[in-house]
């Protein structure tokens, strides 16, 4: 009998640690998908412009506007100030731009946002950047915290998954505007309201750069590769 269950126990474990592994990286819920949905909404500013009562799906409509005192030409920051007390009332000006946005996220990331968002962005990572869709989640992960993408980055190389090439190419599409969405807001909140773009294409903007610029950098390592055949041991897969 101790023979037989240490004969079954591999096998049991053969059989779970896969799937346990898959579905931890790839499942998404309902839920996930709604969150993405939402969110995608809310940036892009759809809505910005409805009379509708979907004009609250828009960020800066959440967000709202201050209101004017009597005679005042700017809401609640009023004219003439300067020093200290200036740049204290402006720094209130922008927390409610922060405080929603980075509320929403955190709120849609737990609802499983960025897993859906992984899910739609795999298949075309290879054809955009020539990277693999393994790094998926961390794609989507730098949108918000250029800290969680870089080390799941790292934690990838580490395990064999993706080359060094890979990784530079990678690594060049983060390091230009890393955390896009976090530091859109969060840094940008100043001039959020006054763009004559919303704020989902201003993102989206920023994302076309940074898969330029992680093209210039694939491109060259191709070049190099051609002068120096000993490296294409390290090539990224085509």
């Amino acid at each position: 009998m101790s023979e037989e269950k240490k004969t079954q126990n591999p096998e049991v474990k053969e059989i779970k640690e896969p799937e346990t592994k898959t579905n931890t990286e790839y499942k998404v819920t309902w839920k996930g998908w709604v969150a993405l949905v939402f969110l995608v909404i809310c940036f892009s500013g759809v809505f910005a412009n409805s009379d509708t009562p979907l004009k609250a799906l828009d960020l800066m409509s959440l967000v709202g506007k201050f209101g004017h005192a009597e005679g005042a030409k700017i809401a609640m920051q009023g004219t003439g100030g300067f020093g200290a007390r200036e740049g204290f009332v402006f720094s209130l000006t922008l927390a409610p731009v922060v405080m929603i946005a980075m509320g929403l996220l955190e709120v849609c990331e737990s609802w499983g946002a960025l897993n859906a968002a992984a899910r739609i962005f795999q298949p075309i990572l290879h054809f955009i950047m020539g990277v693999p869709g393994v790094v998926g989640l961390a794609f989507v992960s730098s949108f918000s915290s250029s800290d969680v993408g870089a080390i799941m980055t790292q934690n990838l190389y580490k395990e064999g998954r993706i080359t060094d090439d890979e990784r530079t190419i990678f690594a060049a599409y983060q390091y230009a505007g890393s955390g896009t969405v976090n530091n859109t807001v969060a840094a940008g909140a100043a001039l959020l309201p006054i763009s004559l773009l919303p704020a989902g294409i201003v993102i989206l903007l920023i994302l076309l750069v940074k898969i330029i610029g992680a093209n210039f950098v694939r491109f060259y390592l191709k070049a190099y590769h051609k002068k120096h055949p000993e490296s294409l041991n390290d090539v990224p897969a085509e």
